[in-house]
């Protein structure tokens, strides 16, 4: 499961190249962008409830759901509550992922995870959106719930960068072209620009989902959500990658 950096690239600066006129699915992009970026930009903290969607194709399918909690500069603390409880934490340094039944904590370097949850921790950072679509505008061809609108990012360096067609691979990397994806949609609400829902597509028909719910701004969190302790009798194992 590949997956690299990727999101506040997200809440962060991004322009959609001057038209004259813009169309209207154009201007709607733009707005719907700076919607996105007055939302979250300004923010310090964040929380969220949220569903978390992996699927392969038509075969394998697992949900599972929690609350996840942001903190600038990038870090960020996924607490999963069901199915099964674990932790996956981002401190700016080091990405841990705990599975309390496997009595083991897995460590890799931030930079080295190829994990989509660790892009996320880029909601607190200031990469472009730019950087990381060769291409942005409205997914009117997307189911999506009442009242909200969808953005496709193709990604860049792909074959799609100026067409509607999603590439094979591209780099997600706004720093690097070691990762994949074919197309990223995100859906938010166009008068607040909150977001409710990410969907990464991958090649092989694998997808990543993740909705959104309750959002808070600026929550007072606790500084030790954002440092991992390992617990008494618990090996720390280091990985490359593969977090799931």
């Amino acid at each position: 499961m590949h997956r690299v950096l990727l999101l506040s690239v997200l809440f962060a600066d991004f322009s959609v190249a001057a038209q004259a006129p813009l169309p209207d699915a154009a201007r709607r992009a733009q707005s719907l962008v700076r919607a996105i970026e007055a939302r979250y930009l300004p923010a310090r903290t964040l929380q969220a409830t949220f569903l978390e969607r992996y699927s392969e194709g038509r075969g394998h399918i697992r949900l599972e759901s929690g609350t996840v909690y942001f903190s600038r500069p990038g870090r960020m603390r996924w607490e999963y509550e069901a199915p099964e409880r674990k932790t996956f934490l981002v401190d700016g340094k080091n990405v841990w992922f705990y599975v309390p039944g496997d009595r083991t904590v897995t460590r890799v370097p931030v930079k080295q995870s190829e994990d989509w949850r660790t892009a996320f921790a880029l909601l607190m950072g200031k990469a472009r959106l730019s950087r990381l679509c060769g291409r942005i505008d409205l997914a009117l061809d997307v189911p999506v719930s009442a009242g909200n609108s969808v953005l496709r990012c193709l990604p860049r360096g792909g074959s799609s960068s100026s067409s509607t067609s999603a590439p094979s691979t591209a780099a997600l990397d706004p720093a690097a072209s070691d990762g994949a994806f074919q197309e990223l949609l995100l859906e938010a609400v166009p008068s607040t620009g909150e977001l409710a829902r990410v969907l990464v597509r991958e090649s092989a028909g694998i997808e990543i989902e993740f909705r959104f719910a309750n959002w808070q701004w600026n929550p007072p969190l606790r500084e030790i959500l954002f440092h991992f302790q390992a617990p008494r009798g618990v090996a720390i194992v280091s990985a490359p990658s593969e977090l799931r």
